[in-house]
């Protein structure tokens, strides 16, 4: 029994292909419940809810590392806190308005929005200090996300 070139090319894609997919996949976020917490992760989630309302906790793998996040409500504003598998504290996203942000920010944000509508905006914290602002940004129809540093100019790199 001979098999065609063709067929041999259509075996070989239909092997290769499901595994080139999984290779070049995103990070993956899935939603979890709080018992599914490491202790040391649970441990840092009490000393960050601290007077907030949590409203649910997500576990993500990047570049082979598990992370796990808490989304909180505090004060009536979105704050969400990544952590690593140990519990430390990896980034903090938390909303804040316009009118809070110095000049120089919305100046540089109303700049990368364009003629885009601003929706959003938050702090990204690493370390314990801002390292960028985020915003999300409507245009035609259609949302995306912008960053500037904390005073307002264009980052090197996307935080």
């Amino acid at each position: 029994m001979t098999i065609t070139r063709g067929m041999r090319m259509v075996a070989i894609v239909s092997v290769l292909l499901p595994a080139f997919a999984v290779a070049q996949e995103p990070e993956r976020e899935k939603k979890i419940q709080r018992s599914d917490l490491p202790q040391a992760v649970e441990k840092t989630v009490v000393e960050q809810s601290k007077g907030a309302t949590i409203k649910g906790f997500s576990q993500e793998e990047e570049n082979g590392q598990t992370f796990y996040e808490v989304e909180m409500k505090v004060d009536g504003h979105s704050k969400d806190v990544l952590m690593d598998a140990n519990g430390s504290v990896v980034e903090v996203e938390e909303s804040v308005s316009m009118e809070s942000l110095s000049p120089a920010v919305r100046t540089g944000l109303q700049a990368k929005a364009g003629d885009g509508k601003i929706v959003r905006v938050e702090t990204l914290t690493k370390k314990g200090q801002v390292v960028a602002y985020e915003a999300k940004v409507m245009s035609n129809g259609k949302k995306s996300e912008i960053q500037v540093a904390p005073d307002g100019k264009p980052l090197d790199h996307e935080e």
